[in-house]
This record gives structure tokens, sequence and C-alpha cells, in this order.
């Protein structure tokens, strides 16, 4: 059976769980309440075996911290023997306003420490990414504008765009990226969004 790794990137613990850092955690927590399935751990994260769609699917949570991300990543991938361009990772993206996605194979990491890990353990930047927008601060403080939580606005939104995020991993499962990107690249949640929570 065709294996696939979904990693969702984050920081364990409950004091970063709802921080715009944890967006691919929220992401993969639904995907795995939409498949009944339960989080076991092991390879230094928390992850669940599915067959999607014909597919054998591992969804990981790395529970390293964010800039270790790929040990785990790397570990199950050889492991379970995924080639490289079956794994997606969904993680949180300053260059894109809160509420879009954008679903994008290879390239550099875009300074995002969790994505330049993968790319180090993997010795390979050929997998897939979900984007999920989180703005760019207003401050130059980044570090701490990723591990603080979404504002009171942006929280109204928010399930809706962890759906947003889930609903297009799950399309790459079942169609395929390009599908996926056509769309859902670029796509926001609704005009309210972008009426309210502007870039």
């Amino acid at each position: 059976m065709n294996r696939w790794l979904v990693a969702g990137l984050g920081n364990p613990g409950d004091r970063y769980r709802f921080t715009r850092h944890n967006i691919g955690f929220m992401v993969v927590d639904m995907m795995a309440d939409r498949f009944n399935l339960s989080f076991k751990g092991g390879f230094e994260a928390d992850y669940a075996v599915a067959d999607i769609f014909g597919k054998r699917c591992y969804i990981v949570k790395p529970q390293t911290y964010m800039n270790l991300s790929g040990k785990s990543i790397s570990e199950i991938s050889k492991y379970f023997d995924i080639p490289k361009e079956n794994i997606i990772v969904v993680h949180d993206d300053l260059d894109l306003s809160f509420g879009r996605i954008k679903i994008k194979v290879g390239g550099s990491s875009g300074g995002h420490n969790g994505i330049n890990s993968i790319i180090a353990c993997l010795s390979s930047s050929d997998f897939t990414r979900v984007k999920m927008g989180i703005d760019k601060p207003k401050s130059k403080d980044v570090s701490g504008f990723v591990l603080s939580e979404f504002s009171a606005e942006e929280k109204k939104f928010l399930h809706d765009f962890v759906e947003l995020g889930c609903n297009a991993t799950i399309a790459i499962l079942e169609k395929d990226v390009r599908y996926a990107m056509n769309l859902y690249n670029k796509k926001i949640i609704s005009q309210e969004v972008n009426e309210r929570c502007p870039a």
C-alpha cells in the first residue's frame, strides 16, 4: 500500500496549544478527529495511523520543539519507508494573511525554523507544504508574535480556517497536489475575514 506522512508542526505543551505557531497541530488534530483516530507516542512524536483513500497515512505531531521538528519526521519516514514526495507538512506562514493558505512543493524554508529542520534531516526539500497564513507582526518581535495566541477577532474565524487547512490536506490525499493547489491556493475562508482581519 502507498505510504504517506502528514505532519503538523507546533510546540508541545498546553502553554503553546492555541498559539499561531501551533496551527499545524490544530489541522492534524482536526484530521484525526474526522477519521476517528487516536495518537500514540513514538519516534519523539505523537502519531496515528490510518488507511485513507487507499493510502497508509501516518499523521504526525513532533514532540520536540519546533526547530527540531525534522528529527521525528525523518525517523518515521525512514522506518516506514515513506518517500519524500509523499510527505505533507502543515505549518504557519508569516507571508500569508490570516485566513489564506498556499500549497507548495519544494523550495526554501522561507525562514521557518521547523521547515529548516525538516530539510536538513531529510537532506531534501522535495516535500509538500500546506502553508497557513498568520500575518506578519506589526512589531519586530517575530518570536513573540508566533508564540502568542490569535487575536480575539481572528479566533472567531479560527475553526473555519483550521477546517480549510484540513480539507486542503485531505484533498491532496484523495486526488493529488495539483488538484488541491487549484482548489485551495490563496483561498480565504470568507470575505468577512478580509474586511475584519486585513493583512
